[in-house]
């Protein structure tokens, strides 16, 4: 299937990908959540057990050194995923943090799973659930959206979280690697779930208005830049103990001078990564960060960081493609509505 089909067959029904470069981790301990919100701004200790969040490991600056998903397992264990890409920089920053904290006698231990162990596969789409549901004996209408639990698929012990990366209902399954295949088999005997690459994952995590890292958000970026200050749990702010802050609650207070924004471009070829972008009167007010052909909308979408005053929705704005100034305009994200799993 093209990148394309691929797409639109994950939106109409579901797919299946192969994401066990990303990195899993477990740690263990009675102090683990006190360390894990020494490095992120999440309220791990306000969420329920079986419950899971997108985070963000900040620098001292503010800056997002990545962003992941962390599962509170139980008081003393925590399940998390981070990204293939910041393997050796996230293995390092909690190892280098941990130590620090068990130096003061804190109880913390992390086992890092390497790609021989275990294996990662996400099922996203609108009928994700049912293709998994007969094989598994985990009542999928319990399991709500960024809710993980443990149990069987296709006879095989793994963990199934509902989440994903392309705005669909969707699980990840962590699987033993050695029974990966067996599994991915199983649930390819429905017609209603196929195989889909990294491809269709990128268009479908941008119409979703999701960031990937190294793109949208990095080192040298808050997450207030970033319009993802809806990370900052309320709680932390109030504490204020979190890498950077300082500069991050300041920001929140008074504002920056750069936003993460969606753009549509209508027509023509996709605008990619690095592509200026410029006000009616040709003068540079940003940068692309993402952007592909939208298989869902037509024409493009893409996301980039233009300066504050120009963030609003509607707005009109030109992007240098090859050269040539392309008429696009500021959009609300995600660009679909996303159709997550939550009680109604």
């Amino acid at each position: 299937m093209s990148v394309s089909s691929s797409h639109l067959f994950t939106r109409s029904s579901s797919s299946i990908f192969d994401v066990s470069h990303m990195l899993q981790t477990n740690v263990y301990g009675k102090d683990c959540i006190s360390w894990f919100e020494s490095i992120c701004p999440v309220d791990l200790k306000g969420m329920a057990e079986g419950t899971s969040s997108l985070t963000i490991f900040l620098n001292k600056n503010g800056g997002i050194i990545d962003d992941l998903i962390v599962t509170k397992v139980k008081d003393d264990q925590l399940y998390i995923v981070s990204n293939a890409g910041r393997i050796d920089v996230d293995k390092q920053h909690m190892q280098e943090t941990s130590e620090a904290f068990k130096k003061n006698g804190k109880d913390l231990s992390i086992d890092f799973f390497s790609i021989t162990q275990r294996a990662l596969i996400a099922v996203q789409g609108p009928k994700a659930a049912s293709v998994l549901q007969p094989l598994t004996n985990i009542s999928l209408k319990d399991l709500m959206f960024m809710t993980s639990t443990v149990g069987q698929v296709a006879g095989v012990d793994c963990r199934v979280t509902r989440c994903g990366y392309t705005g669909e209902d969707g699980v990840e399954i962590s699987i033993p690697a050695d029974k990966a295949n067996m599994v991915t088999e199983a649930l390819l005997q429905s017609s209603d779930v196929k195989l889909a690459g990294l491809g269709a994952r990128d268009s479908l995590r941008l119409e979703a208005g999701l960031c990937l890292y190294g793109n949208d958000i990095d080192e040298s970026v808050t997450p207030v830049e970033a319009n993802l200050t809806w990370l900052i749990a309320k709680r932390r702010r109030g504490e204020a103990n979190f890498p950077g802050a300082d500069i991050i609650m300041r920001q929140i207070k008074e504002g920056v001078s750069k936003r993460r924004i969606g753009i549509r471009i209508e027509k023509g070829a996709p605008a990619r990564k690095d592509a200026i972008l410029k006000d009616k009167e040709g003068r540079d007010v940003g940068k692309i960060s993402s952007g592909c052909p939208s298989p869902s909308l037509g024409g493009n979408v893409a996301m980039g960081y233009v300066a504050e005053q120009l963030k609003k929705p509607g707005t009109e704005l030109l992007v240098n493609i090859r050269g040539k100034d392309v008429p696009c305009s500021v959009s609300k994200m995600p660009f679909i509505p996303s159709r997550y799993y939550v009680k109604k």
